[in-house]
């Protein structure tokens, strides 16, 4: 098997050869650093937060390119209009990248990000509206997709431009979301000879659901993203998804299923399926750091005979009301399992400012309260839950499961479920749901359910925490060598490969 050391030798030197006469200038939201200003005032850098940042760490350490990002604090703020724009190198020990700041007007960040990209586009790519009630198209919303998402597609695209111009080289343009939908339509318009290629990190819902929105903005989208070379996606569903709302959506477009292409406009862009993984190196670092060591001791008392771990966003399509109600009617079929086992929740406040996600959060608490008052006693509450966005401590939690719960809604991936077999040390079961971008992958482990499947998932539970030593054994061997094998420098390494195959 090929080790850790080979595979990301075999990335730079793949990497080597495709830049060789190229420009990779990189493109999303949030940036591979952030600033901040210290106590006397003076800007100071650390690495940047999210799942894209943390995906693309292996480029950042390997290769010199350009990272086109959002100024998202005060301190990006500064630091673009110290730098007049400019791309930058990265001040951050071992990062090789150089960073320009997009430093959009707040007014048109805000309608961007908090009116079009959520809850709008978020809300739509994970089946999340009540479609007879939500969402509200209004003039508001009109307004924000004209003088918010197109205008920050458009400082963006720009931005892309100017630093293509800097090289004679080809530029290679790697954009990532769907806060960007708009980009690689606008760069191929000032740059007909670039290469360009889109990733979305989150889910594809069908042409039906995209249906909800004008069509101006469905689209707008479509329109843009068959003007990359390459759109890829976390599952095959996500491909089949995008091929049939191009198919609804553009009126001139020839769909090959097949082939898993479009032909529009006089170009070809192939549809393809790259599931995001993790940095194993890097996460069982974490887990096995000392830092970790100390959560471990503390979490340790809370342990039951066995125990059930979920880490999650506390937001509605991770599914943790239904989760928590099956653990409920594990608790009222098995009165044998009270005080045996217990239930650890490591829950990530998010987008706290939408009221969908206030409300949401409120109905896990109530929840919580609720089982906790039916079967808690002096030595034993049955959920123990943390509110806080603390890494290390949720890698520790996970070292400790009997049972991993992952019912989403729907995922893009979700990342966790191939973190917790990878750092796990009891050889603990994974509930994964079918819905599940990860699923695909890790189906021949992990126990399957449905999301909504409530009587399901407490059923499963129950199989989980009976099943043998020697299946838990098998299962999570299979988890953790499909896991290695196919990490995020080998998802790195495919579309990398795709571009580099790609007709000049």
């Amino acid at each position: 098997m090929q080790t850790p050391t080979d595979a990301h030798n075999s990335l730079k030197t793949l990497v080597d050869d495709l830049l060789k006469d190229q420009r990779l200038i990189l493109v999303s939201n949030r940036g591979p650093m952030e600033y901040h200003a210290a106590p006397g005032g003076e800007l100071q850098a650390r690495r940047g937060s999210g799942g894209v940042v943390t995906a693309l760490s292996g480029l950042t350490n390997h290769v010199d390119f350009t990272w086109i990002a959002s100024a998202m604090s005060d301190g990006d703020r500064r630091a673009a209009r110290a730098n007049e724009g400019r791309a930058v190198p990265s001040p951050l020990p071992g990062q090789r990248v150089s960073v320009r700041f997009v430093n959009t007007p707040r007014r048109a960040y805000h309608k961007h990000y908090n009116i079009i990209c959520n809850p709008l586009l978020w809300f739509i790519q994970h089946y999340m509206w009540s479609s007879p009630y939500t969402p509200r198209v209004d003039a508001a919303v009109y307004d924000a997709w004209e003088h918010g998402y197109v205008h920050v597609n458009r400082e963006f695209a720009d931005a892309v431009v100017e630093e293509a111009a800097q090289t004679d080289a080809r530029p290679l343009v790697m954009v990532h979301d769907y806060q960007l939908y708009l980009v690689p339509g606008m760069v191929r318009e000032q740059l007909p000879h670039a290469r360009i290629h889109e990733f979305v990190h989150i889910p594809w819902p069908t042409a039906s659901y995209w249906e909800l929105l004008p069509a101006m903005i469905r689209t707008a989208i479509c329109d843009s993203l068959c003007q990359a070379d390459i759109v890829g996606f976390q599952a095959p569903r996500d491909v089949r998804s995008f091929l049939g709302s191009c198919d609804a959506f553009l009126e001139d477009a020839v769909v090959d299923y097949g082939q898993s292409c479009i032909h529009y406009r006089g170009r070809t862009t192939l549809a393809r399926c790259y599931p995001i993984s993790i940095d194993v190196d890097e996460v069982r670092e974490i887990a096995n750091s000392a830092r970790a060591d100390e959560y471990e001791q503390r979490l340790t008392p809370l342990l039951g005979k066995q125990t059930i771990v979920r880490v999650d966003r506390a937001e509605p399509s991770k599914n943790i009301v239904r989760g928590f109600a099956a653990y409920e009617t594990l608790l009222d079929r098995r009165p044998d399992l009270r005080g045996q086992v217990r239930f650890l929740a490591f829950l990530v406040p998010s987008r706290t400012h939408i009221r969908q996600y206030q409300r949401y959060t409120e109905e896990v608490d109530a929840i919580i309260r609720r089982i906790n008052e039916r079967f808690g006693r002096d030595d034993w509450t049955p959920i123990q839950v943390f509110y806080e966005n603390n890494y290390t401590q949720a890698m520790a939690g996970m070292r400790l499961y009997d049972v991993l719960l992952v019912n989403a809604v729907i995922d893009g991936m979700n990342l966790v479920a191939k973190e917790g077999p990878i750092v796990n040390r009891k050889d603990g079961v994974l509930i994964l749901s079918e819905s599940a971008g990860a699923y695909e992958q890790l189906r021949v482990g992990a126990l399957p359910v449905a999301p909504a499947d409530i009587e399901g998932l407490a059923r499963a539970l129950e199989e989980a925490l009976s099943m043998s030593p020697e299946e838990r054994k098998r299962r999570a061997d299979v988890l953790r060598t499909g896991i290695e094998r196919e990490d995020i420098t080998d998802w790195l390494r495919r579309q990398l490969l795709d571009l580099n195959s790609l007709d000049n």
